[in-house]
């Protein structure tokens, strides 16, 4: 039962200026053992009934580097039987440790547990790969079908009373001589058992596992309705209603109908006819809000994309939701705690809702009140030009960008030239060999799932320590945003496993034989995302379910929000922000603008966030009432005073971050918690005058990157920074402080 990892993607958020995409990591255990109280399949339906084809999947990964996923071998519709013998094979090893009659000990239960399932961990990773990246064919109907079964399995192996016996008696016993990581991972485990009902009635353990399965279904269909309104797209025919958009976006929103063969340069002017498709997703939404003076453009494709699964259709997810919260209600009542937010907080470092949002209300009102002064500005640059207009959600982000240019000369189409993406890669893995020893080599001997997919080999102090995957580009049936996935764990239990760790992107492909050039929101999303796979890379723990980011919700983004500081170095840009025509760096004073302005729009990028974490809080504290999402968004709005101006970050009906899965309901308050230690630990940088000082690095990377989830958060992060978390360095970063502060 080791620690799966699978992704969703989610958009990320909450870095300096506005932004992109993220990681979103959860840990279901899929495993299923025989048990009174729930029914499980038998072991004989396992691998000598399956095709060869399902049967390749089972088999261990061989290749370099300890085996690496045979993405070649996949089948899709092999999944299905294929999981389910997995299942089967694990019953097996869970049988082994309840039928063991030795007396339960760290060996043979907590031990066994972590080995426990390694069929069932390859082939989730390659299953949730395909979800979330090749989300095509039947591969909708395979997540339909298996999702509820690997839910039903999860809570076998959880609700199983022999299994949770020795767990609980190896937990009471203790042992003086077992190292910090084992204590700690044999008080998760024991804790993760109860949170998940094995100290139930049979009766109630039933309860809650009807509950699991129905939440699994739900969280699919909330999906997969999200996804297919992100295929949905706004088509322009005519080029003048592009006008203020950058040449290099158009081209990448121009589709040639015809003749078939015909180039297309974007311009509408070639043979055939040409039209410009913007997408319903936020990479291809933002640049049309930031730059189409064309001011009906902009409404049309802010109402397309705010307005997702809740048109009162087929992909309308308002009735999933109500059931979605209503069922959690029931099973956190169930588990004996007070909401659905006290469940999920309870293993964070928040520890409490009310923790969490009295972090969040000592932003809120500095936040709103900014918002106040950027609307007045942006009103009266919008009054001086005769534009007749009130200021609408349409009309932040264009008029930001006017107000940004006129009180700080910085247009970040001037910037754009200077942003190429593999030059900004190769600048990212320098910086990680600065601050960690890292070495990159590209590899052509691995296996790929899409050609797009490139792999290389990650080495330190000459020693490979795991292999890096990127996917950068966008493509039908891939989830929008980015994120990182690791394929599998870094351990040492019984030998040395590397970890394999992927970041996926969605970036649009540039004209072939051109540099893809990227926004600067795009470059901190890619050091962000690349900051999560540096966490899994560096990681030296011994045991699986500890290891890279298998650590609480609210700490796993600080590495990767910390690790956007490299890409604002003068060093960085300096050798890899460079003109893809003239390969001249970026100037010195566009790099200061950049760095004048790093605060400017604050108010926006906040409060839109925070209004999606506040009304994530309060939905999940409301308890088993029934709930009109509509209507609840919009009177928890009202009473907090959310501007006019601003809609949340992720409005509740595509809110997939809460409604897709369980990891980050109630926990949206993480990206701002782990802010808090961010800015606190970049001080620390700033304070030795450089991001590459080797001793601080050093430090982060032992007190931080390579310690995974063997030691306590809180310790971790007062090891590096040498005391207490600062809260003040928040306020500084954001520029809220005043003068009473």
């Amino acid at each position: 039962m080791s620690n799966r990892r699978f992704v969703v993607a989610i958009p990320r958020l909450f870095i300096a200026t506005s932004a992109a995409s993220v990681l979103s990591v959860f840990t279901p255990s899929t495993a299923q053992t025989p048990n009174k109280d729930v029914e499980v399949n038998s072991s004989a339906e396992a691998p000598n009934r399956l095709t060869a084809a399902a049967q390749v999947l089972l088999r261990e990964w061989d290749g370099p580097y300890g085996g690496v996923p045979p993405w070649r071998l996949v089948n899709p519709p092999d999944f299905e039987a294929a999981l389910v013998a997995a299942m089967a094979l694990e019953i097996d090893d869970i049988d082994a440790i309840t039928d063991n009659p030795a007396r339960p000990s760290f060996e043979n239960t907590i031990l066994a547990l972590e080995k426990s399932g390694q069929a069932l961990d390859r082939l989730a990773s390659m299953y949730y790969v395909h979800t979330s990246n090749l989300n095509v064919g039947p591969m909708p109907d395979i997540e339909a079908t298996i999702e509820p079964k690997l839910t039903k399995h999860q809570d076998a192996i959880t609700q199983n009373s022999k299994l949770f016996t020795r767990v609980k008696s190896v937990f009471e016993k203790g042992d003086a001589d077992w190292t910090l990581a084992q204590q700690r991972l044999v008080e998760k485990i024991y804790k993760r058992f109860v949170r998940q009902g094995a100290q139930l009635e049979h009766a109630q353990k039933q309860r809650l596992s009807a509950i699991n399965v129905e939440l699994a279904g739900l969280f699919t269909q909330f999906s997969q309705n999200v996804l297919a309104e992100e295929q949905q797209k706004t088509v322009v025919e005519n080029r003048s209603e592009l006008d203020g958009l950058p040449e290099s976006v158009i081209f990448g929103l121009a589709e040639k109908e015809t003749p078939a063969d015909s180039a297309n340069d974007g311009s509408g002017t070639e043979n055939g006819k040409t039209k410009w498709v913007i997408l319903n997703t936020r990479s291809s939404m933002e640049p049309v809000l930031t730059y189409a003076d064309n001011r009906n453009l902009r409404e049309k494709v802010w109402r397309a994309y705010y307005g997702r699964c809740d048109n009162g259709d087929t992909h309308d997810n308002n009735a999933i939701i109500s059931a979605i919260l209503k069922l959690r209600a029931q099973r956190a009542a169930l588990l004996g705690y007070a909401t659905h937010a006290h469940w999920r907080l309870e293993p964070q470092m928040a520890k409490t809702p009310e923790n969490a949002m009295q972090l969040m209300l000592s932003i809120w009102p500095k936040a709103v009140a900014r918002v106040k002064e950027e609307v007045a500005a942006m009103q009266a640059l919008a009054d001086r030009s005769g534009d007749g207009i009130t200021i609408q959600p349409w009309d932040y982000r264009y008029y930001a960008e006017k107000v940004r240019k006129t009180q700080y000369d910085l247009d970040f189409n001037e910037v754009k030239p200077y942003l190429q993406l593999e030059k900004l890669r190769e600048g990212m893995m320098w910086a990680a060999g600065e601050a960690f020893g890292f070495e990159f080599q590209q590899v052509e001997n691995v296996p790929v799932f899409h050609p797009d997919v490139r792999v290389w080999e990650v080495r330190r102090n000459h020693h490979v320590v795991g292999l890096w995957y990127f996917d950068p580009f966008a493509r039908t049936g891939k989830r929008s945003g980015a994120w990182m996935t690791g394929y599998r764990d870094q351990s040492n239990m019984d030998s040395a496993v590397i970890p394999l760790v992927s970041n996926n992107s969605n970036f649009v492909k540039g004209q072939p034989g051109t540099p893809v050039l990227i926004s600067w929101d795009d470059a901190v999303t890619l050091f962000h995302e690349f900051g999560h796979a540096l966490h899994g890379l560096c990681s030296t723990c011994e045991y699986p379910s500890q290891s890279g980011t298998s650590v609480a919700r609210d700490f796993v983004e600080f590495p990767s929000q910390l690790y956007e500081s490299w890409l604002m170095t003068p060093e960085m840009l300096t050798k890899y922000a460079v003109h893809f025509e003239t390969g001249q760096p970026l100037p010195a004073q566009l790099r200061q603008k950049i760095e004048d302005a790093a605060r400017f729009n604050q108010g926006f990028a906040t409060v839109e966030y925070m209004a999606s974490a506040l009304v994530d809080m309060k939905l999940h504290l409301a308890g088993d009432v029934k709930i009109d999402p509509d209507q609840f968004e919009r009177a928890t709005l009202a009473e907090l005073g959310m501007p006019n101006e601003i809609v949340m970050r992720h409005r509740t009906p595509h809110f997939s971050h809460v409604f897709s899965g369980d990891s980050y309901s109630a926990g949206y308050y993480s990206y701002l918690w782990a802010e808090a230690l961010t800015a606190d630990a970049a001080e620390a940088f700033e304070e030795t005058g450089s991001f590459y000082h080797k001793p601080t690095a050093r430090r982060l990377y032992d007190a931080i990157f390579s310690v995974g989830d063997t030691v306590d958060p809180t310790e971790a992060f007062e090891s590096f920074r040498k005391r207490a978390l600062d809260p003040g360095a928040l306020f500084r970063k954001r520029g809220f402080v005043t003068g009473d502060q």
